[in-house]
């Protein structure tokens, strides 16, 4: 491997071995992704997908049990969560929770802050946090009062994975996560998604994994690479025809 390659090497998971209560489900996965790509897991319920996005981001309860991933030249799996999230990590979630009593501008602005202190940068004043968040809030079409309000209390499906968007586009991630972040969108409200993405992370310096059970998000963010994951671990992978195989094939035998 070359000086180049290295430093093109966003994450590099080898035979990752994951349990949950007592239970293994990761079973010697193996991926990479290289800086300015999009790769897309897809899988039947109970591969592991969501597995592996908690494991990579460290929540408690995911006990790694073998193998190992470096993102971005560092061991990942040595870093707590909040180190994660620093070094340029965004986990985007199936369901976002939500906090009553914080509004989105407290929780950003703190988010944002807490990061550029872990990484020895200046913290960001309201005025300057306030730019950020109304330009990417008006891209992604939530308005100022939206973000006022607390965190995705009483917001639509849509509304709380535009949110989420939002979020991603203020932290300014190197590498996001996102498990199922189409599920439960409707046709308008996944375009908005599919664009905000493309907006924010279809970047050179940037890295994606899109993990989702259909092709309908990969029309509006066509990946590079297509995986499928079954019983926990990577067992096919092609380009984007292979999403279009699956949503005509199913699983079946490879799921066997």
């Amino acid at each position: 491997m070359t000086r180049n390659d290295e430093r093109m090497r966003m994450l590099e998971i080898e035979n990752l071995q994951a349990e949950v209560a007592g239970t293994q489900i990761l079973k010697g996965l193996s991926l990479t992704l290289n800086a300015g790509e999009i790769h897309a897991i897809m899988g039947p319920n109970g591969a592991g997908k969501s597995t592996l996005t908690y494991t990579l981001g460290g929540r408690p309860g995911y006990e790694v049990t073998g193998g190992r991933a470096t993102f971005d030249g560092q061991d990942l799996l040595a870093l707590a969560p909040h180190e994660r999230a620093a070094a340029g990590l965004f986990l985007g979630f199936q369901y976002p929770v939500e906090i009553p009593g914080v509004s989105n501008v407290q929780f950003l602005r703190e988010a944002l802050n807490s990061q550029r202190k872990q990484r020895g940068e200046t913290p960001l004043t309201g005025g300057e946090f306030l730019k950020i968040a109304r330009a990417q809030a008006d891209a992604l079409g939530l308005s100022m009062d939206m973000l006022k309000r607390a965190v995705n209390v009483g917001f639509s499906g849509g509304e709380k994975k535009r949110n989420e968007m939002v979020q991603m586009g203020i932290l300014d991630p190197k590498l996001a996560i996102l498990d199922e972040t189409d599920s439960g969108l409707d046709i308008d409200a996944l375009r908005v998604v599919g664009d905000g993405i493309n907006r924010i992370m279809r970047k050179p310096d940037k890295a994606v994994l899109l993990i989702t059970h259909y092709q309908r998000l990969l029309d509006y963010v066509q990946p590079d690479f297509v995986h499928v994951l079954a019983v926990g671990r990577i067992v096919r992978s092609g380009g984007p025809e292979l999403a279009h195989e699956l949503e005509r094939e199913g699983y079946g035998a490879m799921a066997a």
